[in-house]
C-alpha cells in the first residue's frame, strides 16, 4: 500500500471549513492516501498520475495533505488550488507541534498525530525536495550542503521512523508492525528521507565525495551515466534547460524491477536531479539497484515491510509521459526531443508507466 501523508491546516481559514480538517474529521468511508508535503506543485502532479491513470488508485480515495506550520512553504496557496479546482477528495491538517533534531527518533509530541495518520491511511508518499540537515544523522554541515525547510524534514523524518523503526532505538516497536503490507513510497528526498530516518547516513555532495570533482566543467565531461542532475543549468547562459540528467540504472535480479522492465535486458533510463545521495544505509534498507558504476543507491526496499519502496530518480516527472514536450539539455541545442522520443519503450517511459502500475497494485 501507497502512504501519501495528508496535510491539514486547522483554523487557516474560516471560509474553508471542508479543506482545513483535523485528524478526527476524516471520512472514514474513503480509501486515503496521505501526501507529504502538499504544494500546488506537488497536488498538480499528483493529480496529473491520477487522472491520466498512470497511477490508477481507486476511485473512491481520498487526499490527505500534512504539513508542518513552520514549513517555508506557504500552503495558503494548496488551499486557494483546492478551492478553486472544487477538489472534493482532498483534505489538509496542520501539524503545530515542535520537534528538534534530538526528539525525532522517540515519543514525541507528533507520536499521537503519527499513529492517527497511519491508522486512517492506506498508505503515504514522501516527494523529492531539498538536502536534509546533516544533525538529524549526527554529521556536519557540508559547505555545499544548503538547508532551506529544517520543519519539513524534522516532521517527515520523524514521521518515518515512527513508520519504520531504525538504527537509533532498536526497541522502538514501528507502527508498520501493525500493519505490515501498508505502502509507503520515498521518491528522492523521500528515499533519504527514509534512510535518514532508519539510521543511515548521506553522501552530500556526490562530484565532490564520491568523484573528487570540485567544478561544474568536470563534472559535464563526464559519462552521462555518471551525471546526476543537469550542471549546464549552474553555468546560467540559458534559463529553459531541464533540470534533469538522463542515466541508466542497474537493479537486482529477483526484484520489483525485473517486471517494471518487461524483462527486458537493457537498463532503463532515469529521470535523475539530485546531488546528494544514501551512502550507509538505514536499518532494514536493502539496495536492489545502482548506477551503472555501482557508486549511487537507485532504490531500496525494506527487509521487513514488503511494500515500503525508497528511489532515488523521479517517475512522477510529467515530461517523461509527455510526447509534445520537447526539452533542452545542453546549451545551444537546437534539435528538442521529448523523454518519450529519447527512451521510447522500456527504456524509458514504459519502464515508468510500469512502475506506478506496480503501486497502484499494493492499494
Amino acid at each position: 500500500m501507497l502512504l501519501l501523508a495528508l496535510v491539514g491546516i486547522v483554523g487557516c481559514s474560516d471560509k474553508s471549513p471542508t479543506i482545513l480538517v483535523n485528524i478526527q474529521d476524516l471520512d472514514t468511508s474513503k480509501t486515503r492516501i496521505i501526501l507529504m508535503h502538499p504544494t500546488v506543485r506537488n497536488l498538480k502532479t499528483f493529480l496529473y498520475l491520477t487522472d491520466g491513470k498512470i497511477f490508477p488508485v481507486d476511485s473512491n480515495y481520498q487526499i490527505v495533505g500534512v504539513f508542518h506550520n513552520l514549513g517555508e512553504y506557504n500552503y495558503k496557496q494548496s488551499v486557494k488550488f483546492i478551492e478553486n479546482q472544487h477538489l472534493e477528495h482532498i483534505r489538509l491538517v496542520e501539524v503545530k507541534e515542535r520537534l528538534t533534531p534530538d526528539s525525532l527518533y522517540a515519543i514525541n509530541r507528533c507520536s499521537p498525530i503519527f499513529r492517527e495518520l497511519f491508522r486512517k491511511s492506506r498508505g503515504a508518499l514522501f516527494f523529492g525536495g531539498p538536502d536534509i540537515p546533516p544533525a538529524t544523522y549526527g554529521k556536519a554541515t557540508h559547505l555545499l550542503t544548503e538547508i532551506t525547510d529544517p520543519y519539513r524534514h524534522y516532521l517527515e523524518i520523524s514521521y518515518l521512523f515512527h513508520l519504520l523503526g531504525g538504527a537509533q532505538d532498536t526497541l522502538f516497536v514501528p507502527l508498520l508492525s501493525e500493519n505490515p503490507s501498508y505502502a509507503v513510497l520515498g521518491i528522492c528526498l523521500g528515499m533519504q528521507s527514509m534512510n535518514v530516518a532508519t539510521g543511515g547516513t548521506m553522501i552530500q555532495d556526490i562530484p565532490l565525495e564520491l568523484y573528487g570533482l570540485s567544478h561544474v566543467e568536470e563534472v559535464l565531461a563526464l559519462d552521462n551515466d555518471t551525471k546526476h542532475r543537469n550542471y549546464n543549468a549552474n553555468l546560467g547562459i540559458e534559463k529553459d534547460l531541464a533540470p534533469a540528467a538522463f542515466h541508466r540504472i542497474k537493479y537486482e535480479s529477483g526484484t520489483l524491477f525485473d517486471s517494471l522492465n518487461g524483462y527486458n535486458p537493457s537498463f532503463p533510463h532515469v529521470w535523475s536531479n539530485h546531488h546528494q545521495c544514501i551512502d550507509v544505509p538505514g536499518r532494514g534498507l536493502l539496495p536492489i539497484a545502482r548506477s551503472m558504476d555501482g557508486r549511487i543507491i537507485e532504490a531500496v526496499v525494506h527487509s521487513h515491510f514488503p511494500n515500503v519502496i525508497g528511489i532515488q530518480f523521479h517517475p512522477e516527472a510529467e515530461a517523461i509521459y509527455r510526447a509534445d514536450e520537447k526539452l533542452k539539455l545542453v546549451t545551444g541545442q537546437e534539435e528538442k526531443l521529448s523523454y518519450p522520443e529519447m527512451y521510447p519503450g522500456y527504456e524509458g517511459e514504459l519502464f515508468h508507466r510500469s512502475f506506478w502500475q506496480y503501486m497502484a497494485k499494493l492499494f
